[in-house]
């Protein structure tokens, strides 16, 4: 209760310094009323969601939604009301002790409305580009095309395509029409295969009952193959009892089986043609800070070390700390797990930022180390913040070339 004392404390004191700008510029009080009407329901409803919250829900995910899209831009007007205090404290100090002669109760000078005029300019940036990214943003599917060259990839594959989809989070959905878009996207790049790395759900298999007709229309020649993600565990609900969690994860593979989906978990399967063969490596999910069950040793049993491979790792740390070091060589690595934090700027061949770098060395798109790649996903859901802005929702297709890079 006392941590919920001091966070209400805290962003009290930012509705009240936001307000400065607001009463600066508008006399109205109804329009004052109804600030803090609509500041006490958002921040209310956000703390009842986490007080009750068992996962993260469609309903979780709106009201920390409507909290960040409130909350970020009052911070920005705070941070300029508080910067003209700072310089309006010193003036009423020297006021009260060189003019005060008992008339006057008021020393500070008055707001500028400059100042106030600016603020509110600068907070709707992220007012607006918040509320973007959750009605429009989300939904904004990217098509992302690479090629890839490998020296001794088997010439049978020489022009091989793949698609990688990732992080599908089919629990935050609430948009039956955008979702079959983008599968019919997915399906519309003819790919050769489909490889999905990882959280088809937020919490529970039955999250993905209503999607499993709309993702059982993916269809690719040589298959779909998919595995795991932290998300798929079930860790971030209560269960009443573990039996029902584990029985959780037996249904989620029924659910990946149902739609068409070979499910790895720590295993590998081979693509063929003309007599040659490329191996596909799946591992349970290995991630630093995460949970660590994928066993690169055991999926790579039955494969060889001169196979040409592709491994699918949902979290790209794995890459970093495992990967790239290994005996064997992974030609290509597919994760996700990032989502570019769903915020962030990309201009291609200028600028590429998210603040999940500060946390992920690898965060988004294609990498290359020792000789080998890892591409990771920007994520074809959403998670949480319920909205996705400068930081699209993605299908990747990598074509896989024969010989060196003509760049």
């Amino acid at each position: 209760m006392f941590r919920w004392i001091i966070f209400i404390a805290i962003f009290s004191a930012i509705d009240f310094y936001a307000f400065q700008a607001l009463k600066t510029l508008i006399k109205s009080n109804w329009i004052h009323y109804l600030y803090f009407l609509i500041s006490a329901l958002v921040l209310g409803n956000f703390i009842y969601q986490l007080i009750h919250m068992n996962g993260l829900s469609i309903n979780v995910n709106i009201a920390i939604g409507l909290f960040l899209t409130l909350y970020l831009p009052k911070i920005a007007m705070m941070l300029f009301m508080f910067g003209e205090d700072i310089i309006r404290l010193p003036i009423a100090a020297y006021s009260f002790f060189t003019e005060n002669d008992g008339s006057q109760t008021n020393y500070f000078p008055t707001r500028r409305k400059f100042i106030s005029q600016v603020a509110l300019g600068i907070a709707a940036i992220p007012f607006v580009s918040l509320l973007y990214g959750m009605y429009i943003g989300k939904y904004n599917f990217k098509v992302l095309k690479y090629t890839l060259y490998f020296e001794d990839l088997p010439d049978a594959f020489n022009g091989y395509k793949i698609t990688q989809i990732s992080d599908i989070h089919s629990g935050s959905f609430d948009n039956k029409e955008k979702i079959e878009y983008a599968v019919d996207l997915v399906s519309e790049q003819q790919s050769d295969v489909i490889f999905f790395t990882g959280d088809l759900v937020n919490n529970k298999a039955e999250e993905m009952i209503p999607w499993m007709d709309t993702f059982s229309r993916l269809k690719a020649k040589d298959g779909i193959f998919s595995i795991l993600g932290n998300h798929d565990y079930g860790d971030y609900v209560r269960w009443e009892s573990e039996e029902a969690k584990k029985q959780n994860l037996i249904d989620l593979a029924k659910v990946h089986r149902d739609i068409g989906f070979d499910l790895l978990m720590n295993e590998s399967r081979f693509l063929e043609k003309d007599g040659q063969r490329i191996a596909i490596v799946g591992i349970e999910n290995w991630g630093k800070g995460f949970k660590q069950k994928g066993d690169l040793v055991k999926a790579a049993h039955n494969i060889d070390a001169n196979d040409f491979k592709i491994l699918m790792s949902h979290d790209p740390t794995h890459w970093e700390q495992q990967v790239i070091e290994d005996d064997y060589h992974y030609h290509l690595t597919l994760s996700g797990h990032t989502h570019g934090m769903q915020f962030g700027i990309e201009i291609p061949g200028w600028i590429k930022w998210s603040p999940v770098k500060w946390r992920y060395k690898y965060w988004a798109g294609i990498y290359k180390e020792k000789g080998q790649y890892i591409n990771v996903n920007r994520g074809f859901g959403f998670l949480a913040y319920p909205g996705r802005v400068g930081i699209w929702p993605e299908i990747t297709v990598i074509e896989l070339k024969k010989g060196s890079n003509p760049v």
